[in-house]
């Protein structure tokens, strides 16, 4: 089909309260045309929307526009123009992994310095992103919600034990999430932040000549982009990781022989990447995950065999080793060992899953805990 783009506010059917249901207008004509009224009831266009905008045309771009219970603006847009989108954000993030390698290269640089000057806690900040999987945060989502995500964290959701860092702190849509970071860097920079002699509240602040600064989402995009490409943002890593997170739990899935067991074994997967990026499952298959990876599952491909030629890493001097911890761990993420690189043109589905493992320190196991997995198989070991 081939898709117009809707002129939002222009001619359209409009959305009025009839008892408990609705009715629609066109103009000040009511809408009883049954082809119409069906499409309009395939929308689902949620009965909670008020001044609901419904395009005329069913190939418009944008379907129907509407404002929630809490005042923003919602759109509801065509499915053809969600999966194109969707393979757009995918195809760029492909092209993200190949500069990750770079990238964390220069975060270690910025990290191993000394004070709190800017750039060194804004390189925290992407090593906890990249290691931990938080989102940046948004201030609006903590005055509305009492949700945080990594800019908005406050001094009492961070504990420091020994040598490693847990945060453990209200996440988006009710989750309770709980995160540990075993990196000598990350402890070293929250311990110095922890000490910051300033009454700001929030952990993420950096020192200026004129006193103490907040880390605030746009400025993690912005450093994120100075780093890798204007195109990009922090975002764009987490999805690149509920992917990759995806991918390596295909690998330990049963292959798919029947409708069941194909069904069971994506709904299980889907769990367990939803609780290492704390969302659930439906946001964590929508939004963070290459659907492509899931097409190659079901047609028996994975990257098991890739898996296994991953070399375990080296010991690093200095740096205390994960260890064994049981039968709930989740297998090695070859994110983790440097000097691989997971081609992925036989195995995911995808053109190249990327060079995510060239600069992947395996000196900083992240240990995630959620709401607990239906089926431990498929919890990864950091």
């Amino acid at each position: 089909m081939r898709l117009r783009r809707s002129q939002v506010g222009a001619t359209g059917f409009r959305r009025v309260g009839r008892g408990r249901g609705f009715s629609y207008t066109d103009g000040n004509e009511p809408v009883d045309d049954p082809a119409v009224l069906a499409r309009i009831k395939e929308l689902a266009i949620p009965p909670a929307w008020r001044n609901v905008w419904i395009c005329p045309y069913p190939n418009g771009h944008i379907q129907a526009v509407g404002t929630d219970a809490a005042g923003r603006r919602q759109y509801l847009y065509h499915q053809q123009w969600q999966a194109e989108r969707a393979e757009e954000k995918y195809d760029r993030v492909l092209n993200l992994a190949r500069m990750l390698p770079q990238w964390r290269a220069d975060l270690l640089a910025d990290l191993g310095g000394r004070g709190l000057n800017r750039g060194r806690v804004l390189a925290l900040a992407q090593q906890l992103i990249d290691r931990g999987y938080f989102r940046a945060g948004g201030e609006e989502y903590t005055q509305e919600n009492g949700s945080f995500g990594l800019a908005t964290l406050l001094r009492d959701h961070v504990r420091i034990r020994s040598d490693c860092v847990d945060f453990d702190y209200p996440a988006k849509s009710g989750v309770r999430r709980t995160v540990s970071v075993d990196d000598p860097l990350v402890v070293r920079a929250v311990r110095a932040l922890l000490r910051a002699p300033t009454d700001i509240p929030r952990l993420l602040v950096y020192r200026t000549p004129e006193g103490w600064c907040e880390v605030r989402a746009d400025d993690l995009n912005e450093r994120f982009r100075e780093l890798t490409d204007v195109q990009f943002s922090v975002k764009d890593l987490r999805t690149w990781h509920g992917t990759v997170l995806a991918a390596e739990n295909f690998a330990a899935a049963r292959e798919p022989t029947s409708k069941t067991v194909r069904r069971r074994e994506i709904a299980a997967v889907m769990r367990c990447v939803s609780e290492e990026l704390g969302n659930t499952p439906a946001v964590a298959r929508g939004s963070y995950v290459d659907p492509r990876v899931v097409d190659a599952y079901e047609q028996g491909m994975a990257i098991r065999a890739a898996l296994n030629r991953v070399p375990p890493p080296p010991p690093r001097e200095g740096v205390r080793p994960p260890g064994r911890r049981g039968e709930r761990d989740r297998p090695i993420d070859p994110a983790y060992r440097p000097g691989t690189a997971l081609n992925c043109t036989a195995g995911c589905g995808l053109r190249r899953l990327g060079s995510i493992d060239a600069s992947r320190d395996p000196r900083a196991p992240v240990r995630h805990a959620g709401r607990p997995a239906r089926d431990r198989r498929y919890r990864l070991r950091r």
